[in-house]
Parts: structure tokens; C-alpha cells; sequence
């Protein structure tokens, strides 16, 4: 299953993005914490690297996210050359306010009322971006949605009398390669409702799920091993949960959508779809696949 989203609106915000670089000290990129290598957007690396920029990566939704595997992120990310990495829930804002202190001592040659530190952040969309930077301004003054794509415009946000950000739309990047990696998006709520098909990226989802986190999904869901295959486990939710259509029949839609939100939610537990080491297995196994056409 193939899954691209690349909106018209994300050619003119790359294009502001970069622009934007001149001008900012530093990149603040926000990812999701369950998918930090998929929700790494290709095209902010470039340019961010095109300018020189220091990097601060956010892995948001921290408490979503299977702490162990988030640890083994973090220790990824802090290798690479000039980047910081840091977890966090933005709804908690006394972890927020610590991006502060990471962006001054990232440049420390800026941050006073006569050179201001600008900073610019940027993610793909609905990784909370928006959150952050409420809760950094103490104020509502980014617009937060619950759909992918919600900021279409730059903004320029003035944080205190030393520091200014500059907020980015949520950017995709022209084509997915890497399956997995629309499929993830897809199942985070990063990519736009119409460019998926909901039952097969649960189906997707479950299979990635009851093969590295099946006692999370036996426990929610009240399924004994061997766990059903395919459509029986979307059979089962609706069972249980009575989704029935005309003349009786099982919703499975219905039950995919369930599903599908019940992960985004963290209703089944913390679950990390990635982790470095599956991601490099991964890439690796693509590499070799274009290595033999």
C-alpha cells in the first residue's frame, strides 16, 4: 500500500522555509515520538544542513511513546553532529520551557534584547507544533487542531524581549519512498484522512503491533494467543463492541477507525512503532530491493 500526501500549500512553505534559514540561528524540528523516523522529514535535514544550522529535535508525545525505545532514540539523534535531542508531552509545560535553555546554549553567541535568538521550528504536520509554542508564549496564540495541516502560514512570534520564533506549516515532503513510513504517518494522523484507506492501514497497524507489543494488545483488546489474522481482529472489536450494520453484520470500518484512534490516543498502552535498529533493518532491506531491479 502506497501512500503519498504532498498538498500544493507545502511547495510554498518549503519555499518560505527556506528563506526563513537565512535569517534563524537555529532549527527546532518537532517529531513524534512513536515514529521519530518516519515523522523526520528529509527536506528540513537538507536545508537545514544547506545553512549550517544547529538542530534541536523534539520527540513529542513522549507519553505516548514506549520510554525504553524513545531512550534508544535519543541516544541516536544526540550522536549526530550539531543536533540535541530531547523528549517531551507538550501538555506538559514545564518540560516545554526546557527548549529554551537548549536553544540558548545551541547559540550562545545570540539571546540578548540587541541580537535576539531566531529561531525557527518546523516538523511534518499534527506532531503538535502548535502545543509547543502555546505553551513556550504562556498564551493561545498558534492555532491547535486535531487534523493534520491546520497552520498554512508562517508566523513570526516574539517569546521574550531575546528571543524570536518563526512558526513553519507542517511540511511533507514530495514522495514517500520507505511503505512503512506512510503507513506510520498514516496511522499517527500526520498525513491527510483522504490520501489513505483506513481498514487496510489498521490492518498494517496491527500487524506491527501484535508482533513486538501482543500482551498490550491481548490486554485491551481480550484476545488469547495465537492472536486472529487479518480481518478476524477487526471482526473481533466490532464483536465486542457491538458495530453492526443492516441484517447484523459486523462494521469492521467502523472497528478499523476504533482501532485506529485507540492507538493515537494511547489507549492501548505506550507503543513505539520504530526503533533505530528496526529503522537501519528497514532501510537496508529497501536498499537491497532497488539493488536487485
Amino acid at each position: 500500500m502506497s501512500i503519498q500526501w504532498y498538498p500544493g500549500h507545502m511547495t510554498r512553505a518549503k519555499k518560505k522555509a527556506e528563506e526563513a534559514l537565512e535569517f534563524n540561528d537555529l532549527v527546532i524540528e518537532v517529531l513524534d515520538a512513536r515514529i521519530p523516523g518516519s515523522s523526520t522529514n528529509p527536506m528540513i535535514e537538507s536545508l537545514r544542513q544547506a545553512r549550517q544550522r544547529p538542530h534541536l529535535k523534539i520527540l513529542n508525545k513522549s507519553d505516548l511513546a514506549d520510554p525504553f525505545i524513545t531512550s534508544q532514540w535519543l541516544d541516536y539523534f544526540n550522536k549526530q553532529t550539531h543536533t540535541v535531542a530531547l523528549s517531551l508531552s507538550a501538555k506538559d509545560i514545564r518540560e516545554v520551557k526546557k527548549i529554551l535553555l537548549i536553544c540558548q546554549k545551541l547559540a550562545p553567541h545570540r539571546g540578548t534584547t540587541v541580537k535576539p535568538l531566531r529561531i525557527l521550528i518546523m516538523g511534518v504536520p499534527n506532531v503538535g507544533k502548535s502545543t509547543i509554542i502555546n505553551a513556550l508564549k504562556n498564551k493561545r496564540i498558534a492555532k491547535v487542531g486535531n487534523e493534520p495541516a491546520v497552520t498554512k502560514m508562517q508566523q513570526r512570534i516574539e517569546l521574550n524581549d531575546h528571543m524570536i520564533l518563526t512558526d513553519t506549516p507542517g511540511m511533507m515532503w514530495p514522495k514517500i519512498t520507505n511503505e512503512l513510513d506512510g503507513i506510520f504517518l498514516a496511522a499517527s494522523h500526520t498525513i491527510g484522512i483522504n490520501a489513505y484507506d483506513e481498514l487496510e492501514t489498521a490492518l498494517s497497524l496491527y500487524d506491527v503491533i501484535k508482533d513486538t507489543y501482543p500482551d498490550i494488545l491481548s490486554a485491551h483488546y481480550k484476545i488469547e494467543f495465537p492472536f486472529p489474522k487479518d480481518e478476524k481482529f477487526l471482526e473481533h472489536i466490532a464483536s465486542a463492541r457491538k458495530f453492526v450494520i443492516k441484517k447484523g453484520e459486523l462494521d469492521i470500518y467502523k472497528a478499523a477507525v476504533t482501532f485506529l484512534n485507540d492507538y493515537r490516543q494511547g489507549l492501548i498502552g505506550k507503543v513505539s512503532l520504530e526503533s533505530p535498529s528496526s529503522r537501519i533493518t528497514m532501510l537496508q532491506k529497501i536498499n537491497e530491493g532497488e539493488g536487485k531491479k
